[in-house]
């Protein structure tokens, strides 16, 4: 991994402008071609095994010949999301996606049956595992190579919702234009847990509402930062998962720092999720200079009314984390149906209240 990377906790609010200058720079000389050539090999190695998935992958509807050269897409993976897919495609319409390109992993719910009679969607079906294809990312990184290379792409989760600033009357083609001339090929935000007053699973929320609504309150701070030199991404931790759930083992907690939108090119690959990129130029989305880099926020809207019930059958499966086992008491917390809420949460009130927070930035973007 090289040197140990650079930690700086945050009690409220997380600057854009990290921290980095007590890190050692990248590797030069000898040293840097030898790290070059082994992220080349693992770029390689996974654009490798996305071509080799692309054999689970089963085509139940292909539209993408409709897709138009300067089209955003957005790409996903999804099983079992029917009640929050309508309004998952219906926010990312609105800020200008013009096509989706998803997979369903054996869904029982319906989900393949809604997103197939979308008319902007693409989809393919797979009952394969989910962890043995990188958590997914081996099928969708198969589907960017094939689809994706030109366009700027947004890969999200079901139950993730982008929002960056002005998203309210400024669409995403303005955003990546204005990447564009900025000469940057991706785009950071940070994950923010949403969650409801009481108890995770009660309440009512029907497809088509806003889930937003009902996860109302977050975490303000509590956010820890690192910078990996191996590939001089960020790490974040922090947020409602991690106090309610990790706090007695912190560094085990989810990250949360995301790159969901990149100018996409057949040779890129993510490496762990969203989280990391190949080239790792890409993963440069901070500031190193003293100022601030336009950022943006995911809403995840995980604690949603059922989440009890889903947490059983994701311990049950085993699929959603490296290691499951290590993971049981998250399960055990979520389906007893914790309240996360505290006197210290803050109520969600939108992305201007983000940015004043530190948890976004507009950057030069005015």
């Amino acid at each position: 991994m090289g040197s140990p990377a650079e930690t700086v906790s945050f009690p409220r609010g997380l600057p854009h402008a990290c921290p980095i200058g007590r890190l050692d720079p990248p590797p030069t000389g000898l040293a840097g071609a030898l790290l070059a050539l082994k992220l080349r090999k693992r770029r390689q190695l996974l654009l490798w095994r996305a071509w080799r998935k692309r054999a689970e992958l089963r085509a139940l509807q292909d539209r993408t010949a409709q897709v138009a050269p300067d089209d955003v897409l957005c790409f996903l993976c999804a099983r079992n999301e029917a009640a929050r897919l309508p309004h998952f495609l219906r926010h990312h319409r609105a800020l200008g996606v013009r096509h989706f390109l998803a997979v369903d992993n054996a869904s029982s719910d319906g989900t393949a049956d809604l997103l197939r009679a979308q008319p902007d969607v693409s989809l393919w079906y797979t009952d394969a595992s989910y962890k043995a294809s990188r958590f997914g990312m081996d099928w969708l990184t198969w589907l960017m190579l094939r689809h994706g290379s030109g366009h700027w792409c947004l890969t999200l989760d079901a139950d993730e919702l982008l929002i960056y600033p002005y998203w309210q009357t400024r669409p995403i083609p303005a955003l990546t234009g204005w990447l564009d001339t900025q000469g940057r090929d991706s785009f950071g935000a940070l994950t923010v847990d949403l969650y409801p007053e009481g108890p995770v699973s009660e309440g009512n929320l029907g497809p088509e509402d806003d889930p937003t609504d009902h996860l109302a309150w977050f975490d303000a701070g509590n956010y820890q930062v690192q910078v990996q030199p191996r590939m001089r991404n960020q790490w974040i931790q922090g947020g409602a998962r991690a106090r309610a759930f990790f706090a007695e083992t912190p560094r085990r907690a989810p990250t949360l720092n995301k790159t969901p939108l990149v100018r996409w090119h057949w040779r890129y690959a993510y490496v762990n999720s969203t989280h990391t990129l190949l080239p790792p130029r890409l993963n440069q989305v901070y500031c190193t200079d003293g100022g601030e880099l336009t950022s943006g926020i995911i809403l995840h809207t995980k604690f949603l009314p059922g989440i009890t019930e889903r947490s059983a059958e994701e311990k049950a499966r085993g699929e959603h984390f490296g290691n499951a086992a290590q993971y049981a008491a998250y399960y055990d917390h979520l389906t007893a149906n914790p309240v996360l809420h505290t006197p210290a949460s803050t109520r969600y009130t939108g992305w201007r209240q983000m940015e004043a927070l530190g948890l976004m930035s507009r950057g030069g973007w005015i």
